[in-house]
């Protein structure tokens, strides 16, 4: 569910890597027709340059035809208005977003407050069956994302079965949301659960503001798609004493990523993830459990480890092309296979047993 890792993106900024892309459509068809001699991509390597692109002037429909035929699984295209909504919190939808299980069944796993989907009833832990009609468990996950977003005032059909049984048909219209990228709790005295759904503008200081005088912290990126770079790099930061948050390869380059100094290295921490944990979150859990700071708690991570670079077109619009791979301060790559957690949840645990399971190792590290 659209990754997005984004470096330093800002309206008016000069943009730079995608670790991860936040999906606002469906997959992309259509054959590619000859752009204007302007924007004409003279071979193959120039498509996968996203550099290239940069000026370009492409209508919607050249561009997504153009994705459609590059064989990249995480390009995407956004028009100005949508770019700057993801990055800064913003995104059309329903208002839910949800968990894939190891045996393939989607669930709800966080609803939106106001949103469409809590205003139809819609609750965490009920059970996705279709999107338009599309077996949800048959989906990719990216797929799933994608159907439940799209364009405010469009409509979509979801069945789902709720805990005792019954199954029901609703069909909700998609509203312009705000996302709430960090939410707060305190599970037991002195502890903070602190829940990051995505990496926008001011997470790192939300995150930073939550932990203050926290005894322990349980950072939850369980469902979390990825986001901007720099605050999940700072987001590390807060947890590490300067040092490798991670690094990526960009066209064979390797670049790296450092945590400035003065972190908090004492409090101890716990990262919840799951298999909705990709892309920026699964860099910032790695390079906590690559460091030692961190114990993982979960089940195994999505497995997003590629880089895509944003290139902005001549009327606003971005293009999004898949450039290279990142890697943990160990040097592993999470790509197609994911992060595995430390102490695993236990098989048919709930979400709430998740927590439960983190706060008792969280226990056992023992307390600042």
């Amino acid at each position: 569910m659209p990754v997005t890792l984004r470096s330093g993106v800002r309206q008016g900024a000069v943009l730079s890597l995608v670790f991860g892309a936040v999906l606002l459509g469906g997959a992309m068809t259509g054959a590619w027709s000859e752009p204007p001699a302007a924007a004409r991509l003279t071979t193959s390597a120039d498509v996968l340059d996203g550099q290239t692109l940069a000026g370009a002037v492409l209508s919607r429909q050249q561009a997504e035809q153009l994705l459609a035929g590059g064989g990249d699984p995480w390009a995407a295209y956004y028009s100005p208005e949508a770019y700057t909504g993801l990055t800064q919190g913003r995104y059309d939808g329903v208002g839910l977003s949800v968990r894939r299980a190891s045996d393939g069944v989607t669930t709800v796993a966080q609803v939106t407050p106001a949103g469409p989907a809590e205003q139809a009833g819609i609750v965490v832990g009920e059970r996705l069956l279709r999107i338009d009609g599309a077996p949800a468990d048959r989906l990719p996950v990216t797929e799933v994302v994608a159907g439940l977003r799209g364009a405010a005032g469009s409509t979509v059909a979801l069945a789902l079965r709720g805990p005792g049984g019954e199954e029901r048909e609703l069909t909700l219209k998609r509203a312009e949301l705000v996302a709430r990228d960090v939410t707060v709790d305190h599970p037991a005295p002195g502890v903070v659960r602190i829940a990051v759904h995505g990496f926008t503008a001011g997470v790192a200081g939300q995150v930073k503001a939550a932990a203050r005088g926290a005894s322990g912290v349980l950072l939850d990126l369980r469902g979390n798609s990825g986001g901007l770079v720099d605050e999940a790099a700072a987001t590390a930061a807060l947890f590490l004493d300067g040092g490798p948050v991670g690094s990526y390869l960009e066209h064979g380059e390797r670049r790296e990523l450092t945590a400035g100094p003065g972190g908090d290295t004492v409090t101890p921490l716990v990262v919840l993830v799951d298999g909705g944990t990709m892309s920026a979150a699964e860099l910032l859990a790695g390079a906590l459990q690559d460091r030692s700071r961190a114990v993982l708690v979960g089940s195994r991570t999505f497995g997003k480890g590629t880089v895509q670079q944003p290139s902005r077109l001549a009327d606003g619009a971005v293009l999004e092309l898949t450039v290279g791979r990142y890697f943990t301060p160990a040097g592993r790559s999470p790509d197609g296979t994911g992060l595995t957690p430390d102490v695993p949840r236990p098989p048919g645990a709930t979400p709430a047993d998740t927590v439960r399971l983190a706060g008792t190792v969280l226990s056992g590290l023992g307390r600042r």
